[in-house]
């Protein structure tokens, strides 16, 4: 994705610098690891649904955990999409654009 037109790719190498660079940028959407060094994924999207001005940007979190009750855990604090390692590029970004188009 990094390289496709039209997209500008913001990177944090953990959650508090994530959560810092959300408020900074306002990205258009967010794409979280669940296993990110310091703030994990899950407490990222916590702080992220309790700023009420960065609470309408939406997630979609990828994850080694496949577990249905992790995923029911995102989706209850508004993760547009679930994605499970590993995955493929277009998969990925299938995902994205249907998650962009769902939210404009």
């Amino acid at each position: 994705m990094a390289n496709h037109p039209g997209f500008r790719i913001l990177e944090a190498a953990n959650g508090s610098d994530a959560l810092e660079l959300t408020r900074q940028q306002r990205p258009d959407l967010i794409i979280l690891d669940w296993l990110m060094p310091g703030f994990n994924g899950m407490e990222v999207l916590k702080a992220l649904r309790e700023s009420p001005e960065l609470t309408t940007i939406p997630v979609i979190m990828m994850t080694v955990k496949s577990e249905l009750s992790a995923q029911a855990q995102g989706q209850a604090m508004g993760v547009v999409a679930y994605l499970i390692k590993p995955f493929d590029a277009a998969r990925l970004m299938e995902t994205v654009q249907k998650a962009l188009k769902e939210t404009s």
